[in-house]
């Protein structure tokens, strides 16, 4: 086939830059690369150039892929081997910072557990094959001689961008009816679904930097959130003078929260209701106009007055008036919401219920913008929810899959246990993990295609929470990979396309020479005016494109929305509230040391799980830090040592998650425990995404297990009253340090 043989509709989208934006744009077929050229006799393209000196290090552009933001790095190379990461300082995503996930890359890259050959099930046990081994067994299931039936072949992916999804997506559609199911256990799906009613966007720019005062409904900016990096950036400028205010409300204190001016401890499931007090009070107390708000939603505001709130939702009085305050006198302001509020029973209701305060005091179009089209959606970001992960487990128990495919998930141990995901798996005859390592899910695996590292493979990427610049962001291999026998994902998926015989990627050599034709395809609006060989090279050393934002509006439209409330349970009386931190993130980092010896931000503890408990229930429950407790549902326990701490509203208690893997290598095996094993199958009515802050659990104390001790860094995090650490308000600092 030649270049020719091909429409310019189809190449445009074979080549990921199919879509209203290039459409406009008018563009050619690449003349210096075509589809026969990429067949071409490849030399490595790591061998060491003129300018290596040894000993000395060499820096090179990537992106990092220890979560899902999409951070800009720049790899130490020395001798050939990746030796350090460190932030890209010209990406406009982390603008030079990176997170300790994103430092413990090298871990991932050399664990010594990583799979190095393909697997396949043969009489019950997975051994070894070599490619072509593997690729046949493919082939029979999938290939395009197969009889398969496209509505019972299932993919499950974290969330997807760049080139990877525009092979992907021709994959399924060579499938015809096969479905793709996006999951992630840390995702915004909810405020996602507000946010398209509320601001006509789905995905809005939030501008810290211009915020007087933050009041946050559990966002963890600064650490589990979309782009950690980013908004502690934004976060340090939100600080200088004059500097912002920033209020926490969560059940339990994240790391956002213990940098918070003020930390509002709030009953889980209440924060819909905490949020109605205070437009409630901004209404009647501080002239706030409610014109904006639907007839319907001003009368149910009314009913909230501050002493139902602080019986509701455990909130004093003083503190809302106090939260009201700051606002009303403090703008424009900024109201986010994140996982506590909207990962409970009524998180669609509550979500839109704190978004509504952006509505009530003018911040939709001040702090908060329309992020703009993205002109190529082929590459734009397919972001997970748990709503897909319950859809793809009922698929799975109905029996309604004969092949899956698994790539940047592990299901097995993310899923809550009621699902019973192990069972569901074995109804489906054949299951494919493209992994790094043997974790739970790829045990259960028929096929096991073993990934090059993030370090060592091609792809782009688009990041989906992306600031003021829209970039897709590059990877390169930054060294030849460690284990020949693994490959990248974008050359497994362009393997199945050629399986398929798919028109207009069978003559790719491999997935390098597809991303070559793929830039050179690149409208030339966006190529700076440059050659394509300039522009590939130039991309290499800068680590992303820059796409112009496209200009877009915004609206404020408030929805008139019940607020209802978690029920209580007398036989089960605390709320689990499941503790996600960075650095283990969903789990994915128990099998990095360094990230296990680090200490979790709040507690310090180390190399294990344990459980947070609030002083008051601790003493009328006769526990002590170090003490053993069984966390128990209706649906199972785990035993879990305790941590004594303030930062937990009372009558709830926080077991760390991450921990707990029954595979996934030396470091992660046989370590601490899940609580997402636990949690009771509560959703949201609304969006179908599972309530994660909706269990009832009960708890009791049992013997010491030794081998599972509370380790932990540092002391108290109580002065005794001895003021070690001075404090002033934000007032006095603005007019002295401040000014």
């Amino acid at each position: 086939m030649s270049g020719n043989d091909i429409n310019r509709r189809k190449f445009l989208k074979v080549m990921g830059w199919g879509g209203a934006g290039a459409a406009l744009a008018g563009c050619d077929m690449p003349t210096t690369v075509t589809l026969e050229e990429g067949k071409e006799t490849v030399v490595s393209y790591l061998m060491p150039e003129e300018y290596v000196i040894p000993g000395q290090g060499v820096y090179f552009a990537s992106t990092c892929q220890q979560c899902p933001a999409g951070c800009g790095v720049h790899g130490r190379v020395r001798e050939g081997r990746v030796l350090k990461l460190e932030g890209n300082a010209v990406s406009p995503i982390n603008e030079g910072g990176l997170c300790q996930m994103g430092q413990a890359g090298v871990q991932t890259h050399y664990n010594p557990d990583r799979l190095t050959k393909p697997l396949l099930r043969k009489g019950g046990s997975l051994s070894e094959v070599t490619w072509e081994e593997a690729l046949a067994a493919l082939d029979e299931k999938i290939g395009a001689n197969s009889s398969v039936e496209g509505g019972k072949v299932a993919w499950m992916t974290g969330t997807v961008s760049g080139h990877q999804s525009v092979l992907l997506e021709g994959l399924l559609e060579s499938l015809g009816g096969a479905k793709h199911y996006v999951y992630d256990l840390i995702n915004n799906h909810v405020a996602a679904q507000v946010n398209e009613a509320m601001y006509g966007t789905t995905r809005p720019t939030y501008h810290l930097t211009k915020a007087k005062a933050v009041l946050s409904f559990g966002a963890d900016l600064v650490g589990v959130s979309q782009s950690p990096v980013h908004f502690a950036a934004e976060y340090a400028k939100f600080r200088e003078a004059p500097r912002g205010v920033l209020i926490q409300v969560e059940p339990n204190m994240s790391l956002t929260g213990g940098n918070a001016d003020l930390w509002v401890p709030a009953k889980p499931g209440t924060e819909g209701a905490l949020a109605m007090g205070i437009a409630h009070e901004l209404i009647n107390n501080h002239g706030k106009d409610a014109s904006a708000l639907p007839s319907g939603l001003n009368g149910k505001i009314k009913a909230y007055d501050l002493a139902k709130v602080e019986t509701l939702t455990g909130v004093p009085t003083d503190k809302v008036k106090s939260i009201a305050k700051i606002l009303a006198e403090k703008a424009p302001s900024l109201i986010l919401t994140g996982a506590s509020i909207e990962s409970s029973e009524n998180g669609y209701a509550a979500t839109a219920a704190a978004a509504m305060l952006n509505v009530l005091l003018g911040n939709v179009g001040e702090t908060i913008t329309s992020s703009g089209g993205f002109p190529f959606p082929q590459l734009d970001a397919k972001t997970g929810s748990g709503a897909d992960l319950l859809q793809f487990a009922d698929a799975a128990g109905k029996g309604a899959i004969d092949v899956v495919f698994f790539h940047g998930v592990n299901p097995v141990f993310t899923a809550p246990g009621y699902l019973d995901l192990e069972a569901g798996l074995g109804k489906i005859p054949f299951k494919v993990s493209l992994s790094l390592f043997a974790d739970e899910t790829t045990n259960q695996a028929d096929l096991v295609l073993p990934l090059a590292s993030a370090l060592e493979d091609w792809g782009t990427h688009v990041p989906a929470y992306q600031p003021e610049q829209s970039v897709i962001a590059m990877q390169q291999p930054l060294m030849e990979k460690l284990y020949p026998a693994t490959k990248g994902f974008g050359d497994i998926l362009l393997d199945m396309l050629k399986l398929r015989k798919v028109e207009g990627y069978t003559d790719f050599s491999d997935y390098y020479a597809f991303l070559q034709d793929a830039f050179a395809a690149l409208p030339a609006e966006f190529k700076n005016g440059v050659d394509n060989a300039s522009f590939w090279n130039q991309t290499l050393a800068s680590g992303f494109i820059s796409i112009p934002k496209q200009n877009a509006s915004i609206t404020a439209n408030a929805l008139d929305i019940a607020v209802t409330l978690p029920g209580e349970n007398i036989n089960y009386g605390l709320s689990l509230l499941p503790a996600i931190r960075l650095g283990m993130w969903d789990g994915r980092h128990a099998n990095i040391p360094w990230l296990q010896e680090a200490p979790d931000q709040i507690t310090k503890a180390v190399w294990g799980s344990w459980a947070e408990i609030h002083p008051k229930t601790a003493s009328r429950l006769g526990l002590a830090t170090g003490d053993f407790i069984k966390v128990e549902s209706v649906k199972g326990d785990v035993e879990v040592p305790v941590y004594v701490y303030r930062g937990v509203f009372p009558d709830s208690v926080a077991v760390s998650v991450g921990q707990g893997h029954q595979a996934y290598g030396r470091y992660a095996e046989g370590r601490g425990v899940n609580p997402l094993t636990i949690l009771d199958s509560a959703t949201d009515g609304k969006t179908g995404e599972p309530a994660l802050y909706g269990t009832r659990v009960k708890v009791s104390k049992v013997a010491v297990n030794k081998d599972e001790i509370l380790v932990q860094f540092g002391g108290s995090e109580s002065q005794v009253g001895r003021k070690l650490a001075a404090t002033i308000t934000a007032e006095v600092f603005n007019r002295t340090e401040g000014a």
